[in-house]
């Protein structure tokens, strides 16, 4: 929301981005991955992430950084090499595997977004959205639909919900938009619908000390 020229700060202290460590065959996931990094920026929002430099994750980070926000990359130890993952901008956090790896970016962040990308990427994203599903957290989860990307998933999750295997109240996790600006609008104004499977407080207490704590420090 902007009042005289200025934007105030989100409700999210810090955003969760998935996304693909290739740039993709169209200039457009590109220029999303960038336009995203400077809505969190104008928004005050700094950015958790998977660490390096390379693909869409590269580009986001270092709009995230060259706007002056707080940047935290988590990667595992053995992806940390420069010739894997290129250099990391901002705080890094070395995890000694990928279990680790999705769970400290979950536990730092406040809501999730994912850009286009691949195998790694829809994995993040479908852990964050069962965990919610289970009670585990009630963080927003938004998909950022560039260019129709994630049309076909969506289709999907739609089959899910007509054939009995999604509740159509767990439906309404996934919050979708084709434009950075107008997703992390409807993430603040997201409300959970869906009925938890157990609650928050009965994960912390049956994990702690575990990798699926997500209680931020």
């Amino acid at each position: 929301m902007e009042i005289d020229g200025e934007v105030n700060a989100s409700r999210f202290k810090r955003i969760c981005v998935f996304c693909g460590s290739s740039h993709g065959k169209k200039i457009s996931y590109q220029e999303a991955a960038i336009e995203l990094g400077g809505v969190l920026v104008s928004r005050r929002i700094d950015l958790v992430y998977g660490g390096g430099s390379v693909g869409l994750m590269g580009l986001v980070s270092q709009a995230v950084h060259d706007g002056g926000r707080h940047v935290i990359g988590v990667i595992p130890k053995t992806l940390m090499p420069r010739e894997l993952t290129g250099e990391t901008v901002g705080e890094v956090k070395a995890v000694a595997d990928m279990h680790q790896r999705k769970a400290e970016m979950a536990r730092h962040s406040d809501a999730f977004i994912a850009l286009p990308g691949g195998y790694g990427t829809l994995e993040e994203l479908l852990e964050v959205i069962t965990w919610a599903q289970l009670g585990i957290h009630d963080k927003p989860v938004g998909l950022l639909n560039v260019d129709g990307y994630y049309n076909s998933l969506l289709l999907f999750i739609d089959k899910a919900v007509e054939e009995g295997f999604i509740s159509p109240s767990a439906r309404h996790i996934i919050v979708s938009a084709p434009t950075a600006k107008e997703l992390v609008k409807k993430l603040e104004e997201y409300v959970p619908r869906h009925e938890r499977v157990a609650s928050q407080l009965n994960w912390e207490i049956d994990q702690l000390g575990g990798y699926i704590n997500l209680k931020k420090t």
